[in-house]
């Protein structure tokens, strides 16, 4: 039946670190009628289960029934918001963060859930920034270099602890009987598809980046014998299924489902995705060179282009990783708005991201005297190396708040420069600098970055760019559109160039910048392990 574009609208989920968010969007020109967040109830558990069991250090889980409660309470909000017929809803879509992998039975019930579970670390969602696998993502990686895997230098030469096998692998050897009732080792993404469908299809975008398949093959069971020989049928056994095609339909909405969200039954349900790889559709930035900066609390850099090439320390480069046609280029910062945040939280009341903002915006560039390494959170690109952590140098005792503020938000922007540059080098030119996220409404902030990346910043129309962009999705998934790129033409939405670099502001960070760049190796490149060290001392004294 034609889909009528004067009434049609669709929906977009989009789930963060934090919270859920629901947006009801126009199908004909991607008009965002209405919106409502959810926060979850179980936050991020670092320190503990609900139960009180305790985390070690670089846990971060979270609880899957926070993710159904965001069908059941943000998107009914939005439609009430929205103030539409829920009859004229034609579609939905949804979006994650990744990698974040939820430990199932075979009919996808969280093993978390289970009375005789739940004070079992390991049977929780672990959580994109659950660092813990870093030990096992070592050996993946030594071996995968040893062996001369093919699939290593689509990942930059190296293999994140965020993602699927290093986190499996750690499931395997420090909860066996975890592993053994593990059926399903399933990305949130396709877990949140699976609740509203009734059927499991795993994407093609978390396939590719996080679960290490290229060319239709997931690494050899050869390979993953010889890692560990309880691990050699850990992709046959757990993680193999049917893969959607970005923009598909993966089924249709559950009775079940529909009683969740208010939506009608048997409407169309695309096929799960990333965060950050439906906002280039938003963004309208899906051609070669166009790269989408997600900057929240942490930020991923993603881009198309239309060959593959290998580039030092991405997260991946997928075919059709971001749309059909091209390959989709990614690469990320482990923590940006995180550190900010961590930052403030340790001043006290009378500061403020306002206050602080104000204060910075008054001094020129170089004039604290400081620079930072930006990695709090670990180092996801171009290094790989969750094990790293942040650095501040020139501090002295006249060094003020608003000093080391300005130095971090230059010290992200340096870490984005980074892998700017990384990608141009190894032959995949940066065209343009797309703002996306939460950061976006920090004018200083985006200055900072023109400066220092010398470009011209454009921005995103939305400030629920991975929303719209999941809505887009629903949009071609439904049928209204003939593909991911004629919705995106029609509902997405990016201001050009609002951000211009100041040329002397230019000068003094290239300086600046070199600097950063002899810290970043000299820390990061194995000349100096202290903060590896730092860690290993860490984990022995507090176990």
């Amino acid at each position: 039946m034609p889909v009528d574009l004067s009434v049609a609208c669709v929906v977009g989920v989009d789930y963060g670190t934090l919270s859920g968010r629901a947006v009801v969007v126009r199908v004909a020109d991607g008009a965002e009628l209405g919106s409502a967040v959810h926060d979850y109830s179980h936050a991020v558990l670092t320190e503990a289960l609900p139960d009180g069991t305790p985390l070690g250090h670089d846990w971060a889980l979270q609880v899957p029934s926070d993710y159904v409660d965001v069908l059941k309470y943000a998107v009914p909000a939005a439609l009430y918001a929205a103030g539409v017929d829920p009859a004229h809803v034609i579609g939905v879509g949804t979006d994650f963060t990744a990698c974040t992998m939820v430990p199932t039975l075979a009919d996808g019930t969280p093993l978390s859930e289970l009375p005789e579970w739940s004070s079992r670390p390991h049977a929780y969602v672990k959580l994109w920034k659950h660092h813990a696998a870093q030990p096992q993502a070592d050996r993946i990686n030594e071996l995968a270099a040893k062996r001369g895997e093919p699939w290593l230098a689509r990942y930059g030469g190296l293999i994140s602890s965020e993602w699927e096998f290093a986190k499996g692998l750690q499931l395997l050897e420090e909860d066996p009987a975890a592993y053994a009732a593990t059926a399903r080792w399933v990305e949130a993404a396709d877990w949140i598809v699976w609740q509203l469908t009734g059927s499991y299809v795993r994407n093609a975008c978390t396939a590719g980046y996080k679960g290490i398949r290229q060319e239709g093959q997931y690494p050899s069971a050869e390979f993953l014998k010889e890692l560990n020989p309880a691990f050699e049928n850990f992709v046959a056994d757990k993680v193999e299924q049917p893969i959607g095609q970005l923009g598909n339909s993966a089924g249709t909405l559950t009775a079940q489902a529909a009683a969740w969200t208010g939506l009608p039954e048997g409407i169309a349900v695309a096929v799960g995705n990333v965060d950050a790889h439906v906002t280039s559709a938003a963004a309208k930035a899906l051609d070669p060179g166009q790269m989408v900066a997600i900057m929240g609390t942490s930020t991923c850099h993603v881009m198309n282009g239309d060959e593959v090439r290998e580039v030092p320390g991405m997260c991946g480069v997928v075919d059709g990783g971001i749309v059909a046609g091209l390959w989709g280029y990614e690469a990320g910062q482990s923590g940006v708005g995180d550190i900010f945040g961590h930052y403030v939280a340790n001043l006290g009341a009378e500061w403020t991201h306002e206050r602080l903002t104000s204060l910075a915006a008054q001094q020129k560039p170089g004039q604290h005297g400081l620079i930072a390494l930006d990695w709090h959170n670990g180092n996801r690109s171009v290094l790989v190396d969750a094990e790293l952590s942040g650095l501040l140098v020139g501090e002295t005792l006249a060094t003020k708040p608003a000093d080391i503020y300005r130095a971090l938000i230059e010290a992200t922007a340096f870490g984005t420069r980074k892998i700017v540059e990384t990608f141009g080098e190894a032959g995949v030119p940066v065209r343009e600098f797309i703002a996306a996220g939460g950061l976006l409404k920090n004018e200083l902030l985006m200055q900072i970055y023109a400066d220092v990346l010398n470009m011209p910043l454009s921005l995103i129309g939305s400030d629920q760019g991975p929303a719209l962009g999941s809505a887009i999705h629903a949009a071609a998934a439904a049928g209204a559109y003939p593909d991911v790129r004629a919705a995106a033409a029609a509902m997405g939405r990016v201001e050009r160039s609002v951000y211009r670099p100041d040329p002397a502001s230019a000068a003094i960070y290239d300086e600046l910048y070199a600097e950063y760049s002899a810290l970043h190796d000299y820390f990061g490149r194995g000349a100096n392990r202290v903060m590896r060290k730092l860690r290993a001392i860490q984990r022995k004294v507090s176990a």
